[in-house]
């Protein structure tokens, strides 16, 4: 497949092969495929691994994004390695790659700052607006509480019911 437009995808480490949580970011992963784009992970297991199976059965070369402070080595089904010196460098450059969006797995604190990196970036205009998908129901209640408080940025973060439900907000390319 040819390099295409990238979607970063964020999510748990902690997810296990088997679960269903992990079974959704495979989907997540292949529907992306599907739909024309390339996915950029954090690189190593859990949903990131979930997410790089599925795009890569779905016949995509898959990146991701690594730290060289964390000793772990980057998931089996990670074609292209992009190593960064540190957390903050590593965050930079999935956001600085989701030149198509952005698609947020449940997670919990490192996910939290993704979520929250580009949710700012978009709504101060740092970057270009772009689609912020949540798949799922588990960010709802964030988002949700900082609408309470700033009502205009809840208008950044999107939600798909599924994996399938992505091609709402992604148009096919």
């Amino acid at each position: 497949m040819s390099e295409s437009p990238v979607i970063s995808v964020f999510g748990s480490g902690e997810v296990r092969r088997g679960s269903s949580e992990y079974e959704t970011a495979e989907r997540v992963g292949g529907v992306l495929v599907e739909l024309g784009y390339s996915v950029a992970t954090g690189g190593y297991g859990g949903t990131m691994e979930a997410v790089s199976r599925g795009a890569g059965s779905a016949g995509a070369t898959v990146i991701g994004v690594t730290c060289r402070i964390w000793r772990s080595g980057p998931n089996e089904f990670v074609d292209r390695v992009i190593e960064t010196a540190d957390h903050h460098e590593r965050l930079r450059t999935l956001i600085d790659m989701g030149e198509a969006g952005y698609v947020v797995l449940p997670g919990a604190t490192g996910t939290l700052l993704e979520l929250a990196g580009v949710w700012e970036m978009v709504g101060k205009g740092a970057i270009s607006a772009r689609p912020i998908v949540c798949v799922g129901e588990y960010w709802r209640p964030l988002v949700a509480l900082i609408g309470q408080t700033k009502h205009k940025a809840t208008g950044y973060v999107s939600f798909a019911e599924s994996p399938a439900g992505l091609a709402d907000h992604f148009r096919r390319i």
